[in-house]
């Protein structure tokens, strides 16, 4: 018999019907006479219940079923009694398709901490919460595919192997098919990379825009939606050393034209999260409810489906960087040094408690941050007239602080070529990228989204590594 998922059969009402459903039992209880099985198989957050009538036949076949066994289960389709579920499957025929050691499985029937999940990344997806997150991530990168293609734009895979720094931070991972128990010298005694593989040093993409302007500035709309890595030293709960990153770029655009895009895309993912994983989000709810009910009521989240209504709600407030260090400067957190980074003057570089405060206590509303200190960003970014500000923008969310950076990218070949200097990127290693500007150059511009970043505002947790399926991080590449 062809194989029912539980999301469909749980709409059914042809009751009486022959069905046929396969998962993982999650719990199993009863008694002498009757056991309850309650099985999930991943299409839904929801399980279905199976009644099993002991019998003979049945008690022996009950006796090997424990969480986390596979079944394929034959039964007919029944109007449940119970609250909380419209069906049920009265089990006729059961087979085990796995079994699971009671003594062994380590994902039993009680609330298991993220800690313990996290080094049993192998299992999580068996979860209520880590299933959740993965239907509302696989949403979220089919949404964004169909934001970008019902608006005309192509979609373009840039190298994960480059010999160029995106942001000139230099924090990459170095890609060698050397010897590392014999790496050859040059002349200087440094590692020869004319031998290597590449014959030149080479490592893991930190960012897909470069190569997305040398498409957009033929194919004017493109984005990308690919790995992303960096080396850098950081434990905290918002960094992974790989993620996924979405980055449009868009010619004959300038960064009125940006912040549209990424409010308007923001605004059209998480409407598709809302009308499309309406159970995982309010299973995840609860979850954070639950999670801070011990918390006083001033340090509590906002309720999930709140916080994401709070953003379709509300026209993005945008202002410029100068204007926010005034409202911060002035802003009684810091008069009274509550912020643990103070904001002095003009120049600094915003924390995410500052990002946060704008939003979630002056505004009450989503901000966009313009015109940024050109010394505390990249190479690339378009520079204003005044010498001091470039026309960089970044998105900021309640709870999150930054979700989008973006910038109009700077289109004149000297002014370009003067700031890389500045910043000591390599020409040598950029001129194909300078040469865009001496043909046919036009104004554009572009934004970065962290697809992580994305998920941990959808879904509220509070750890990136739980939003991704196997989480790479300093001295973890477990999985």
């Amino acid at each position: 018999m062809k194989r029912t998922e539980i999301k469909d059969l749980l709409e059914r009402a042809d009751f009486g019907s022959k069905v046929n459903v396969k998962g993982w039992v999650r719990t199993k209880r009863g008694s002498k006479n009757v056991s309850f099985i309650a099985l999930n198989d991943g299409s839904t957050i929801k399980n279905v219940q199976l009644v099993v009538e002991m019998s003979p036949a049945m008690e022996p076949l009950l006796e090997k079923i424990h969480t986390g066994a596979a079944l394929s289960v034959t039964g007919d389709l029944t109007e449940s009694m119970g609250s909380g579920q419209k069906v049920e499957v009265h089990a006729t025929d059961i087979e085990i398709l796995g079994v699971a050691n009671p003594n062994d499985y380590p994902l039993q029937p009680k609330k298991h901490s993220l800690e313990f999940l996290r080094e049993k990344a192998h299992l999580r997806y068996r979860t209520n919460t880590f299933s959740a997150i993965a239907r509302i991530r696989h949403a979220m990168i089919f949404a964004i595919h169909k934001f970008f293609n019902d608006r005309g734009f192509y979609n373009i895979h840039s190298p994960i192997i480059t010999g160029s720094d995106a942001e000139g931070a230099g924090e990459m991972f170095q890609v060698t098919t050397l010897d590392l128990n014999n790496i050859p010298k040059n002349e200087e005694g440094k590692a020869d990379f004319q031998t290597d593989f590449f014959g030149k040093a080479t490592n893991l993409t930190v960012s897909g825009q470069l190569e997305a302007e040398l498409a957009a500035l033929a194919l004017s709309k493109v984005y990308t939606f690919g790995p992303t890595f960096r080396a850098e030293n950081s434990n905290t709960t918002r960094h992974l050393a790989e993620f996924w990153m979405i980055e449009p770029e868009v010619a004959f655009c300038d960064i009125n034209d940006d912040m549209d895009l990424a409010e308007d895309m923001l605004k059209y993912v998480i409407r598709y999260a809302l009308d499309n994983c309406k159970d995982d989000l309010e299973f995840l709810s609860k979850r954070l409810l639950d999670e801070e009910k011990n918390k006083k009521a001033d340090e509590r989240s906002m309720e999930l489906i709140e916080k994401l209504n709070f953003v379709l709600d509300n026209d993005f407030e945008r202002i410029t960087y100068t204007e926010a260090i005034q409202i911060l400067r002035n802003s009684k957190p810091n008069k009274k040094k509550r912020f643990q980074f103070v904001i002095d003057g003009w120049g600094a570089d915003l924390q995410s408690e500052h990002e946060r405060y704008l939003v979630e206590k002056h505004f009450k509303k989503p901000v966009i941050l313009t015109d940024y200190p050109k010394e505390i960003k990249a190479f690339y970014m378009k520079q204003n007239d005044d010498g001091k500000t470039v026309r960089a923008m970044d998105v900021l969310f309640p709870q999150i602080g930054e979700i989008i950076g973006g910038s109009q990218r700077e289109e004149e070949y000297d002014k370009l070529a003067t700031r890389m200097k500045e910043m000591d990127i390599p020409e040598e290693s950029m001129w194909w990228y300078l040469e865009t500007r001496k043909f046919g150059t036009v104004p554009h511009a572009g934004f970065g989204l962290g697809f992580e970043r994305l998920i941990l505002f959808l879904t509220g947790m509070g750890n990136i590594r739980d939003v991704i399926p196997f989480p790479r991080t300093p001295l973890n590449c477990e999985f």
